[in-house]
């Protein structure tokens, strides 16, 4: 029985998902200071009445970045949870597995103890060592050992893409249109969710808990209430992270021959679902498209 077929007939039907934020603490993008972004994440999560979100940190960026603790400080004051993304974000694909795991043992020091800490670890760029099955299990098998969870991710709409395609076009001096910009960020994240529920379905024959990757960008700063009430009005309700980890998907550790992609886009293509198994947009040159055609072609007079 495949991974995905271990789970029929649970009967969870709504649409429920749980914003997480990876890179924290993030450089800086092209429109915010750091501390202006923070500001602006945490009053949009408030506003939108979103109690939970989860932050992933890489507690190597800390020191280089001023104010980075305090920073995290407050998103945990707010009611937010952090956890592990590594101490300085490798490709597993390119790492040793010892020495990614020792990577992972830093990271955990300094998170271990603090108020609002998780015992999950994302993969950084989603990447769980390619097509090499034995570094994958090895590093699976060392977060086992180290009682971390694999804090996983349903929904990618590949917000990091549309973030540097604008710091990219300030710094070109090109004049961005920002409600196209808005527009493009959370249609691309609507669209996102809505395609990994009905993959989901068809996948599990239920509807699980999703999880959504955002980062600690400046568009997010910008347009979270934006998403977040785009969300409702598809009928989705936004979750606490700690009830969408708790959903029985995250327990499914598929056998594919690579993963490098949300658990959805995995547990289908085991399962042997046709293609397409991901959201389209997650394409650079599909999205470069978009941002161009939308965000610098219709910018307004």
């Amino acid at each position: 029985m495949s991974n995905a077929g271990a789970l029929d007939g649970a009967a969870v039907t709504d649409k429920r998902i749980a914003l997480t934020f990876d890179d924290i603490p993030r450089g800086r993008g092209a429109f915010f200071d750091d501390e202006e972004r923070t500001r602006r994440i945490i009053a949009n999560l408030a506003e939108s009445g979103v109690s939970q979100a989860a932050f992933f940190l890489n507690p190597g960026m800390i020191d280089g970045r001023a104010g980075a603790a305090d920073r995290i400080a407050r998103y945990v004051s707010a009611g937010h949870v952090i956890a592990n993304h590594s101490n300085t974000h490798p490709h597993l694909s390119d790492t040793d597995a010892e020495a990614y795991l020792a990577d992972i043992d830093t990271a955990e020091n300094w998170l271990k103890g603090r108020e609002g800490y998780r015992p999950w670890f994302r993969y950084p760029f989603l990447d769980e060592g390619g097509r090499d099955k034995v570094k994958r299990d090895t590093v699976r098998a060392g977060l086992a050992e180290r009682g971390l969870r694999n804090g996983y991710v349903t929904v990618d709409a590949s917000d990091w893409f549309y973030e540097q395609a604008a710091i990219d076009a300030k710094a070109a001096g090109q004049v961005m249109d920002m409600d196209g910009l808005r527009d493009l960020y959370v249609e691309s994240h609507v669209q996102s969710a809505e395609f990994s529920d009905a993959l989901a379905r068809r996948t599990l024959g239920r509807a699980p808990a999703q999880v959504m990757l955002l980062h600690e960008t400046d568009l997010a700063a910008l347009y979270l209430s934006d998403l977040v009430t785009a969300l409702k009005a598809k009928g989705w309700r936004i979750i606490s992270a700690d009830e969408a980890f708790a959903d029985p998907i995250g327990q499914l550790q598929p056998d594919v021959p690579s993963a490098q992609g949300t658990l959805t886009e995995a547990l289908a293509w085991e399962l042997g679902l046709p293609a397409p198994r991901w959201y389209a947009r997650n394409n650079p040159s599909l999205a470069g498209d978009e941002f161009r055609r939308r965000v610098i072609g219709g910018q307004k007079d």
